[in-house]
């Protein structure tokens, strides 16, 4: 079967829902420059999830993005998902892998959230050794990404940007950069976002997502149910002018939209990126 390139283009992508699945396959609009998915929905062997990215597979470069592995777990690693996870990587030979920077279970129980950790040295030194297990046992790199939290350790010691750069240091991993995350937590938490662009290794970046937030209560709430606002627009800006251009996925996992209304928002962060581009040259 032929497939498009592994690598990922310097556009915007989406994520892919499957509400747009069978409008995906039919249309194959250029407006999505790739596709990410999520790992731990493709561990099944076959069904419609698998029927439709095969298809969409050869037209479209391919992110896996997992939810599910907890790498800063108590919990031992789960090996049993790392095989599922491998099986998906060579069936579909993705540009990217990614899993966040947190924790969702304990003892054996799993949690439908993605939890901050304590940003200690004891904290580090864990994950840390969790994501070269994970590593090695791909074969690959992995990305890590920054999550959005809503409290913070009194005993934490590193701030988080210094947290994501000493793990990219001591792992060799890269790094998956959620701009909507920093602004989150910079106005929930009252830091400057423009410190932890100042302290990301620039060349450790991969990717990079957007998505909304809810603004409704006493702090931010990330739910990829929005577009993205305009603070996250301004905050990804200064991003790609101080990163450069690099794959960016808009992301919308609830109240998903008609498929024009994500085609719009890659096509925005596309404006931008063409626009660092010709800066470049």
């Amino acid at each position: 079967m032929h497939r498009a390139d592994a690598t990922l283009p310097v556009r915007a992508g989406i994520g892919l829902r499957t509400p747009h699945c069978r409008e995906m396959t039919e249309s194959r609009p250029a407006a999505a420059g790739w596709l990410e998915v999520h790992s731990e929905n493709y561990f099944g062997a076959g069904g419609q999830p698998h029927a439709f990215l095969e298809r969409l597979r050869a037209d479209y470069p391919l992110s896996l993005h997992g939810v599910g592995l907890g790498l800063g777990s108590a919990d031992a690693l789960d090996l049993t998902h790392l095989r599922r996870l491998a099986r998906v990587i060579e069936r579909y030979e993705p540009g990217l892998v990614s899993e966040h920077l947190c924790w969702s279970a304990a003892g054996g129980r799993h949690l439908n959230d993605l939890l901050p950790l304590p940003y200690t040295e004891e904290a580090l030194a864990h994950i840390a050794e969790r994501i070269v297990r994970t590593q090695e046992f791909l074969s690959r790199q992995i990305l890590i990404e920054n999550i959005s939290s809503y409290l913070r350790f009194r005993h934490s010691t590193i701030p988080e940007w210094e947290f994501v750069a000493q793990l990219v240091q001591r792992t060799g991993c890269g790094i998956l950069l959620d701009v909507n995350n920093i602004y989150v937590n910079a106005v929930n938490h009252g830091f400057d976002a423009r410190t932890y662009l100042a302290s990301i290794p620039t060349k450790d970046v991969q990717e990079i997502h957007l998505a909304g937030y809810d603004d409704s209560g006493a702090c931010l709430i990330d739910t990829h149910g929005s577009v993205v606002s305009e603070p996250v627009w301004a905050l990804y800006r200064e991003t790609i002018e101080r990163l450069g251009a690099r794959p960016t996925l808009i992301e919308w996992d609830t109240d998903i939209p008609a498929l024009d209304v994500l085609l719009g928002e890659a096509c925005k962060a596309d404006a931008i990126l063409e626009s660092a581009h010709a800066i470049a040259a």
